[in-house]
Formats: C-alpha cells, structure tokens, sequence
C-alpha cells in the first residue's frame, strides 16, 4: 500500500529534510514507484505537486527537495496503486474546495467493495478508492454544516462519524488539512513525532543525512511530523492506535 507525510507547525517551515528520505521511498528504499504527489499551504493558497512517475527518479520531486518551501501545513503521499491506473489522476494528495478554503485529503490503504456514493457537488475525477472517499468526507461536513466550518470539536465528532462509515471496507489510514487545522487518523499505521525545544541532530532512515535542527530553528518553534512508519532513528516516535483521530495545531496533537 501506499505511504504518508505530513507537517504541522506553528511557524513556516520547509520540509526537505523529511521529503528526502520519503521520497527515497519512492522505488529506491521501498516499492512504491506508482506516483507521488505534495501539497503545502501558504495563507489561503496551496501549491499542489503530483506526478505518476516514482518519485525518487521525477524530475519534480527533485525539484520539490531542492526548493525550501516554507508552510505550517504539508500532505505528502507515495503510491503504491491497488486501485486505478497509474496515471495523474489518480495520484494523491486530492485538493478540492470547501467553505472558502481549499481542503487537501491523502489516503493510505484499500477499501473494497464500498457502497457509498457522493453527491453531485463532490465527483470524483479519477478511479481511486481515495479520492471517492474523499468525496464523501466532504460531502457529509457539507451537509452537516451548511452554514459553513464549525468548531474544531463538532468538526472532531463529524469526522470520526464518517470515518467509522469508511473503515469497515478496509484499511483507511489518512492526513487531511483545510490549511488552518491538521487531521491525521490511524486505520492500521501511523506515527508521530513533535519537534521542540531542546532541539536535536536527528539522521533520516532512508538516506545517510543528518540534520542538527539547533542550527536552524528558535526556542519557539515547534513542528510535528506524521509519517506511515518512522523517517529517522534516532527520534522518539509515537505510534498512534488503530481508530485514533488526531487533530494538530501549531506542531502539537490536541487533546
């Protein structure tokens, strides 16, 4: 299946380090050679990146680790496809708008057989179990909120409601953001680790890299970085449990 990434912070930041050792991933440390895609927020706006060539050899993937684009909210996503083409399409994350604000969604597993069908205000364009769920999310936080976005706990309860709906058809591990909130929910697998000061060196797993994040960031500053298993070894991460929806804000999960 496939893979996930995602930042959030409380500050701008960029995320070359991480993005190396996922996109490493890609087809070179791992199997996932099926496409990749980015999206970071900045402000209202999201600059989204996709490409159904594997990432470690995509010419825009290099371009993505070479450019510091500086954001408080990245999804990223390697695919390994189990349904729809391999094409671009179907290569997450999915960008679609809500309430005034684009929402970004990516989807790490495999839901077969499932029944539920979207509205007419939210079709999917390609052929992934991904993006239909997608689909759906955004139309039940429409028609539950019509007046428009809620509260983050009404959003909380909306999407465990809907995620509970999706789950059973089969591993449904995912990142969602609208760029003002973080949503990272555990189906089978997922991790985190938070960022802070006392800041540390930490050395990616995937590619021989160290970063020293003393050197490049202040006492305030804050980052949490998801991930489907682990990007370094010499970091604390915390494994989430299957069915725990966390929401993050400035770099922290929230209770």
């Amino acid at each position: 299946m496939c893979q996930l990434l995602g930042m959030n912070c409380n500050v701008p930041t960029d995320i070359c380090f991480s993005f190396q050792g996922f996109a490493a991933r890609g087809g070179q440390t791992d199997e996932h050679r099926d496409g990749w895609g980015i999206a970071f927020f900045e402000g209202r706006g999201c600059r989204l990146f996709v490409d159904e060539q594997p990432a470690i050899t995509s010419p825009i993937a290099a371009l993505v680790q070479r450019y510091p684009i500086h954001s408080t909210h990245v999804i990223a996503h390697i695919r390994k496809a189990t349904q729809g083409a391999i094409a671009l399409e179907n290569c997450h994350p999915f960008r679609r708008p809500l309430w005034g604000r684009y929402w970004v969604f990516a989807h790490n597993g495999n839901l077969e057989g499932c029944s539920l069908k979207p509205g007419p205000l939210f079709q999917p364009i390609g052929e992934t179990d991904s993006e239909l769920a997608f689909c759906l999310i955004l139309e039940f936080l429409q028609k539950n909120f019509p007046e428009g976005k809620p509260g983050l706990g009404q959003l909380n309860a909306a999407l465990q409601a809907m995620t509970a709906q999706l789950a059973p058809f089969g591993p449904f591990n995912y990142l969602l953001s609208d760029g003002d909130d973080f949503w990272a929910y555990c189906s089978t697998q997922l991790s985190y680790v938070v960022r802070a000061a006392p800041f540390r060196a930490a050395h990616l797993i995937d590619a021989d890299l160290t970063v020293d994040f003393r050197e490049l960031t202040r006492p305030q500053d804050r980052v949490a970085v998801i991930a489907t298993t682990p990007l370094t070894d010499d970091e604390t991460w915390t494994k989430m449990e299957p069915g725990q929806l966390l929401a993050f804000r400035d770099g922290s999960p929230q209770a």
